[in-house]
């Protein structure tokens, strides 16, 4: 764990809570040593800054990990959607590749 980092991204997150980046760098930096804070701060993005495109990918995942399919199976859906709705090519390819390996490993 990197303290100075994750002190950095706590007082940028205490400093600007409306920022989703800022949310979102703490989920990311959690989802690597605190899984219940990073599923806190993943369903913060999703629940309060659901057009924060780049949550979907990362969320699915942890979720899935964290074998929380169903929440990861929706999180892949609506990110899938909203990449299509924000005519985000890239991030469409990404989600629909990462939401196909998703469906593979629970055929599994």
């Amino acid at each position: 764990m990197n303290t100075a980092l994750l002190n950095n991204l706590i007082s940028f997150y205490e400093e600007d809570p409306a920022d989703p980046f800022n949310v979102y760098a703490l989920a990311i930096e959690y989802a690597k040593f605190d899984p219940a804070k990073a599923a806190h701060f993943f369903d913060i993005l999703l629940n309060e800054h659901p057009d924060y495109l780049a949550t979907y990918y990362h969320a699915g995942s942890f979720f899935a990990d964290n074998e929380d399919v169903e929440k990861a199976e929706e999180i892949y859906r609506k990110g899938v959607a909203l990449a299509l709705l924000q005519k985000n090519t890239k991030a469409h390819q990404e989600l629909v590749r990462a939401y196909n390996n998703f469906l593979d490993e629970m055929d599994d």
